[in-house]
């Protein structure tokens, strides 16, 4: 459907994740990856979507001109729990300390997409609500192990071991808490 549409332009999206990739994909739209270096920095008043929309735009922003054939999709997810942003962790002792949180609570995975050409900005959140099962240390030792979570805010993948036997309830878009809210980038990409 969108391929007819956008055959002489360029969808580029900004982003190393495999996941990501793999949700566009889903899309059936030719694309390229194509990833400016950005310092993810943000100031410490911003909160949950107020964050994740900053950093897509600033991810965007990044790319400067924009060509009349190009669009550009950038996002940035985050965990929000307690208050707080829970991002990628550093160390096996970090990413433990977070599951070992979201145990048995709620939380919710924001993520702001930005779509841009050279004459549109468009800047959407998507939000889910988490709901994870009681974990035992032994649970989330064994999954900071094998899946090694460092690249995946607040320490998981919903579509890995600890998203099949800890997630108890979701509402709102799988996809979104995998890293991309494709349901709403399409009906965007329809709108261009």
């Amino acid at each position: 459907m969108l391929q007819e549409k956008f055959k002489n332009n360029t969808i580029i999206l900004a982003s190393n994740s495999p996941r990501r990739q793999e949700l566009i994909k889903g899309l059936d739209v030719n694309f390229k990856i194509e990833v400016k270096e950005v310092n993810e920095l943000y100031s410490s008043n911003l909160k949950n979507k107020e964050i994740t929309e900053y950093l897509a735009v600033l991810k965007s922003n990044a790319f400067g001109e924009v060509s009349e054939k190009d669009i550009i999709i950038t996002a940035d997810t985050i965990v929000w729990f307690n208050n707080k942003a829970l991002e990628k962790p550093k160390t096996k002792e970090e990413a433990i300390e977070m599951l070992s949180k979201l145990s048995g609570k709620k939380h919710e995975v924001y993520t702001s997409v930005c779509i841009r050409t050279n004459n549109t900005q468009k800047v959407f959140t998507d939000i889910t609500k988490v709901h994870f099962a009681n974990l035992s240390l032994d649970e989330i030792t064994y999954y900071v192990n094998k899946y090694k979570p460092f690249d995946k805010a607040g320490s998981y993948g919903i579509q890995e071991w600890l998203g099949y036997v800890g997630v108890s309830k979701i509402e709102g878009s799988y996809f979104n808490v995998m890293g991309l809210p494709v349901d709403k980038i399409y009906q965007e990409l329809k709108k261009l």
